[in-house]
């Protein structure tokens, strides 16, 4: 009988931490979906900057215009260079099974996804600002 008590005892136990290893899971997949997602937004525009520096550099000159040419395509490099940055940080920070399938997260790994979140997010800015900024200027 005590056999068959430590028997069931020890499947409930093991289904209970399944469930909340499964939770934890869940709950921690939105949230890398999401940087995923402003990463994958933002990564494509990595060309459009390449093509408005190469068009602000034929433009640069000592005039007051050419001036902010020159601005405008440092921006953008710190723009570009921001993204390689915090892919590179990103990378070294989570494995692909933590990227790709959600595996779950220690606490410290969590409170890391928090800050790259946030990081993720200024980086759309500074990217959108960017070429935003530059197309105007080369209108």
């Amino acid at each position: 009988m005590k056999i068959k008590y430590a028997f069931f005892t020890t499947i409930a136990l093991v289904l209970f931490l399944s469930c909340k290893e499964e939770e934890k899971k869940s709950e921690t997949l939105p949230q890398m979906k999401e940087v995923m997602a402003i990463h994958d937004e933002v990564m494509p525009k990595m060309g459009t900057i390449g093509k408005l520096v190469s068009e602000l550099k034929t433009k640069i000159d000592s005039t007051e215009k050419g001036i902010e040419y020159d601005k405008a395509m440092k921006d953008l490099q710190a723009a570009h260079k921001s993204m390689m940055d915090w892919m590179k940080g990103f990378g070294d920070r989570f494995t692909s099974d933590e990227i790709l399938n959600g595996a779950v997260l220690t606490e410290q790994k969590q409170e890391w996804l928090n800050e790259e979140e946030k990081k993720v997010k200024a980086l759309k800015l500074q990217i959108n600002n960017s070429i935003e900024n530059a197309e105007k200027l080369l209108e």
